[in-house]
């Protein structure tokens, strides 16, 4: 098998498994955005993406990111960055990110704005809020505390070429991601009560979608399910 064939097949079966969670949940299809996110695997493999109607892909690691977003400028992709973001890095990650999903302290805001506004397309960047799922003091853990987010929404609305859009968040690992995408729909509701534009929440990956959606999640970011497993010699 080809690997544009490969990968045609793999992305119309997530496709359909998102056609599924959205008919179970009672949500159109086309209510959720597909993040393809395709670290560690060449830029040809994006471009055959592209091809079969991509339109979003995600990178989590600012130089691989900075390096296909140049080679693959001509193809109109919206690149989210959904890594860990380094404030030393911020204003370069928003110079390619339509969207940055990992904003998780104030520390980063004033990067981000000041590559925001000197993009060439003149778009500004639109900015998720990162929010943890964790437990307090888990080893690793990645994210806002919940009760940081409104502060930090504001830094964000108050900032020059960003747009607060909402949230992000990973399910931890060995919680059922039902209960935990549970939790984050509460944190959603509250967020958006005093933040009535931030209604975007970019959950679920290949393993936890369908809970995702059935969550209320707005965008998908889905990795091994379309690519396969990733290559060796990264």
């Amino acid at each position: 098998m080809s690997r544009e064939s490969e990968l045609e097949e793999r992305l119309t079966r997530v496709r359909e498994r998102i056609a599924g969670a959205c008919a179970q949940a009672g949500r159109p299809h086309d209510d959720v955005r597909l993040v393809v996110v395709t670290k560690f695997f060449p830029a040809s493999d994006v471009r055959v993406l592209a091809g079969l109607g991509v339109t979003d892909v995600g990178e989590n690691r600012h130089q691989e990111a900075e390096a296909k977003a140049a080679e693959l400028a001509d193809l109109g992709l919206t690149w989210h960055f959904i890594g860990g973001l380094q404030s030393n890095k911020a204003a370069a990650v928003a110079a390619y990110a339509g969207v940055v999903e990992s904003v998780d302290r104030r520390k980063l805001v004033s990067g981000l704005a000041r590559g925001a506004t000197q993009r060439e397309d003149g778009g500004g960047v639109d900015v998720l809020l990162q929010v943890s799922l964790d437990p307090p003091g888990r080893e690793g853990r990645s994210g806002a505390d919940p009760e940081e987010l409104d502060d930090l929404a504001r830094a964000v609305e108050e900032a020059d070429g960003l747009r607060l859009r909402g949230l992000m968040a990973v399910a931890p690992l060995g919680e059922d991601p039902a209960a935990a995408f549970e939790r984050l729909a509460g944190v959603r509701r509250d967020l958006v009560a005093q933040h009535p534009d931030a209604t975007w929440l970019s959950a679920g990956m290949s393993n936890d979608l369908e809970q995702a959606i059935a969550a209320g999640a707005t965008h998908v970011r889905v990795g091994s399910a379309v690519l396969g497993s990733r290559p060796s010699n990264r």
